[in-house]
């Protein structure tokens, strides 16, 4: 007999489980489909466990440095067996976690790859045969896969996407990563922090394209203090067999060069989980990248399917897709639609980097006059105490109205820092509102304070232009 449900959804990561979650508060019958485990791409090969290896190898390497003030750390070492045992402990709990607020919220789980059949049917293979499911409402948060380039097809063994970086026993001693974006970096940078040697291959003029060239500057310099080599406007062009390792052939402005390696890292991009979901028998339509293109609500162009996070397009960020996710299940039980508002992100390299809302050059792009508000962490007390001065906060607001636009930091604890910004963000603040904010003494977070008072020339422990 089929399985009745009042709405399923297809993809149990940030997005699909928490839509699951919210559908069954507000008293609808959910049925919660996935291939994998639950909390998907995200919290099993992602997020969550390359936040604990970042944690991991920076801890070894400020114990390494802590010489200068007086924490003699000997021979400091790290267990990396044992850290991916801790890893994959941390992340198993999530899990079950996961497993039990699904069923607390009376979601119904099932273990399968689903495939549309029709605008109101799916068949669910799961491991004891194929399930029909009928549905008055569907919700597709499937994400992205990494993409392969020519000649680096994934092997899981010496050419690896982000999830086999993040499951190696050891850190190789030599690991070159191709693709100078976000994941790429930041998986670099621990393993350049445990002793590999690393190289980043580019193809754009500067690492983390995309990004406001001021913040990339202080990630840059440190990318420098670790020893990693980098190589911007190169191509990687094959990779042969050499010794135990591969030799990687490089296209640079100087010419071809051979990159000797144990590991090759494979990181330049994502794309749509749409192939295979039957989504033309459901009338479901896509862009030429695959994305399948949605409304404000997160709706589709059939009607009762909705879709949501990486799925319908970039940023691919967990916290977007729960965001999209909660939109959809808010419309599915018929509340009015929410904005889903600024998307904030954070790149977790050495030192962080995080952003919300407009930049600089966005607002100037849409006509808009702009003040502009700097203050360096060189020059509070906190970040200097924990010998952390790399970086800075900028906020970017309305000349005329003050309202605060955009803000960013590039430094220790950048991506806790952003939640402040948000809220003004998101609250149509002004520079004003957070100027006169009291905040605690001595914190990171006191760098937000002083930026909006230096973007109007009051800031008090920098020098900074008369009033605008």
């Amino acid at each position: 007999m089929a399985i009745e449900t009042q709405v399923l959804v297809v993809g149990a990561g940030p997005g699909g489980y928490v839509a699951a979650i919210k559908l069954g508060k507000l008293g609808k019958k959910t049925l919660l489909v996935d291939k994998d485990k639950l909390g998907g791409e995200c919290l099993n090969y992602g997020c969550i466990p390359s936040k604990a290896l970042i944690h991991a190898a920076g801890q070894l390497y400020k114990a390494k440095k802590s010489a200068p003030y007086g924490l003699d750390a000997g021979s400091c070492t790290l267990d990396w067996a044992k850290v991916q045992a801790w890893k994959n402990q941390l992340v198993g709990g999530f899990v079950r976690g996961i497993a039990g607020l699904e069923k607390g919220n009376k979601v119904d789980v099932l273990a399968g790859e689903a495939k549309l059949t029709g605008p109101n049917s799916a068949e669910v293979r799961t491991s004891a045969g194929v399930e029909t499911v009928t549905f008055e409402h569907a919700l597709i948060v499937t994400g992205t896969r990494p993409i392969q380039i020519p000649g680096f097809a994934f092997d899981g063994h010496k050419i690896l996407s982000s999830k086999e970086a993040l499951e190696l026993p050891q850190a190789p001693d030599r690991l070159v990563v191709i693709g100078g974006g976000v994941i790429g970096l930041e998986i670099g940078t621990f393993y350049a922090k445990l002793g590999s040697k690393v190289s980043v291959v580019e193809f754009m003029p500067n690492v983390l394209p995309g990004i406001d060239g001021d913040f990339v500057v202080p990630v840059t310099r440190n990318l420098q203090k670790l020893g990693v080599e980098v190589h911007l406007q190169s191509k990687a062009k094959s990779a042969a067999p050499s010794g135990e390792g591969l030799a990687v052939t490089i296209e640079t402005p100087e010419g071809e060069k051979v990159l000797e390696t144990d590991k090759v890292l494979v990181s330049v991009g994502r794309a749509p989980v749409t192939k295979g979901l039957g989504l033309e028998a459901a009338g479901v339509e896509t862009d030429a990248k695959g994305h399948i293109r949605v409304n404000d609500e997160q709706r589709t162009s059939c009607p009762n399917i909705f879709a949501a996070g990486d799925v319908v397009g970039a940023p691919y960020l967990a916290h977007k897709a729960s965001r999209e996710g909660i939109i959809a299940a808010l419309v599915i039980a018929g509340f009015s639609k929410e904005e889903r508002g600024a998307v904030p992100w954070a790149v977790f390299t050495d030192p962080e980097i995080s952003f919300v809302g407009e930049t600089e050059a966005e607002a100037k792009a849409r006509g808009v006059d702009v003040v502009v508000g700097r203050f360096p962490f060189s020059a509070s007390g906190r970040a200097q105490a924990v010998r952390e001065p790399e970086g800075f906060c900028k906020v970017i607001a309305d000349k005329e109205s003050h309202r605060i636009l955009g803000a960013g930091f590039v430094g220790p604890s950048a991506s806790d820092l952003i939640g402040e910004a948000c809220l003004a963000v998101k609250l149509e603040a002004t520079i004003e509102d957070v100027a006169a904010t009291i905040h605690p003494h001595p914190t990171l977070n006191e760098s937000f304070q002083e930026a909006a008072e230096a973007a109007v020339g009051q800031a008090i422990h920098i020098l900074t232009p008369g009033r605008v």
